[in-house]
């Protein structure tokens, strides 16, 4: 039965090779590229090498012949002569719950692993924020995009101590991150411009003694730095940050971290309804390495946030990622009363630094903001 089917999969290729052109020489002596061969497991998987002349260029051109004839879950991979064609055979879900033990386990070889969600092989996809620092999510309203910033902040404090991780929270909208103001793991969460940007005069200052403290020892990170000197990571996340787009000493922090914060242990999600260029200038978007498209009004602001055809996205929860390569992925939904429930366990005492506040004046335990006017 096995070899049957991979006869059929030979047969399918060749069919595609001819009907797309794929070959040198004339229809009726054709030279095809040799299929090298032929695995069929939970996936197919078919490796062929072109012959000497075949310009690799016409494979993107002709990859809509390999989808009429295997189907649109299939993905191409390769460069010159020898190239991958992997078929799917399950497909990526419409809808996904949110289940922390489904996947927590994929997580601890990372630092500060993050979840996606299960890409068009049923398959989960996490990453490592420490590897691939700064994350970029865009989406229109109604999208997902709020739900994906609650899993993967949700996810994270799980996963890593208070003494680990620190949260500084911008919430522009007050409305997505009011359920993490007690977790023992946040040390702020601001609604208005002046609040965020002392929150951010503050992320200034770590990153300037933690720069010192890399040179001082001489090390490149700062987990390489000797015991008594470590710093917990940084995370600062800020939702719909275009509304600050107006203050400077703002949006120069955000381009320092997302430009250095990588060794200092300092790592930025920024999250946005519509992606703007001249807010998402070179130098941001140069740095945040991974970004989360979902659904998008048009081809431009797809372009903009670096997540081709997200604007072409009809389902809720489901998004474009372009990371180390292209994904499209269904994120896992995590309702609101879920969230606290999960939460509750790290929930701390109210204290002023948690509260969303007006007022200027903000005690932390060191006191960091005493000074910034």
């Amino acid at each position: 039965m096995s070899m049957w089917k991979k006869l059929q999969v030979r047969q399918k290729m060749v069919k595609t090779f001819r009907i797309g052109g794929l070959y040198l020489g004339e229809i009726e002596s054709p030279v095809f590229p040799k299929i090298q061969s032929v695995n069929i497991k939970e996936n197919t998987t078919v490796v062929f090498i072109l012959p000497n002349g075949l310009d690799p260029n016409i494979l993107k051109k002709k990859l809509f012949v390999f989808k009429q004839v295997f189907g649109n879950n299939i993905e191409l991979d390769g460069e010159i002569k020898k190239f991958i064609l992997r078929i799917y055979h399950q497909t990526i879900p419409t809808n996904m719950t949110y289940s922390y033990d489904s996947f927590h386990a994929l997580l601890i070889p990372h630092r500060l692993g993050i979840i996606c969600g299960k890409d068009k092989n049923g398959q989960y996809v996490t990453f490592d924020l420490a590897k691939q620092p700064h994350i970029l999510i865009a989406g229109e309203t109604g999208s997902g995009k709020s739900t994906q910033l609650r899993s993967i902040l949700t996810t994270l404090i799980k996963t890593k101590k208070p003494s680990e991780l620190h949260f500084f929270l911008g919430d522009c909208k007050k409305s997505e991150f009011h359920i993490f103001k007690k977790v023992e793991h946040v040390q702020c969460v601001y609604s208005n411009a002046r609040d965020i940007k002392k929150m951010l005069l503050h992320i200034k200052e770590e990153l300037d003694e933690r720069s010192d403290l890399t040179e001082m020892f001489e090390v490149s990170h700062v987990d390489d730095l000797p015991a008594e000197h470590r710093r917990p990571y940084l995370i600062v996340c800020i939702d719909e940050f275009v509304m600050l787009r107006k203050d400077a000493t703002i949006m120069d922090i955000l381009t320092e971290v997302v430009a250095i914060g990588r060794t200092l242990g300092v790592y930025a999600i920024l999250s946005m309804q519509r992606p703007n260029a001249e807010v998402l200038d070179t130098t941001i978007r140069a740095n945040l390495t991974v970004s989360m498209g979902f659904k998008l009004r048009d081809a431009v602001e797809s372009k903009i946030a670096n997540t081709p055809d997200a604007h072409k996205i009809d389902i809720s929860g489901r998004f474009v990622m372009n990371s180390d390569k292209l994904y499209e992925i269904q994120a896992p939904f995590l309702s609101m009363d879920k969230a606290k429930k999960l939460l509750n366990p790290f929930m701390v005492s109210k204290k002023p630094v948690k509260d969303v506040t007006e007022q200027p004046k903000v005690l932390t335990e060191k006191d960091v903001f005493n000074d910034v006017d």
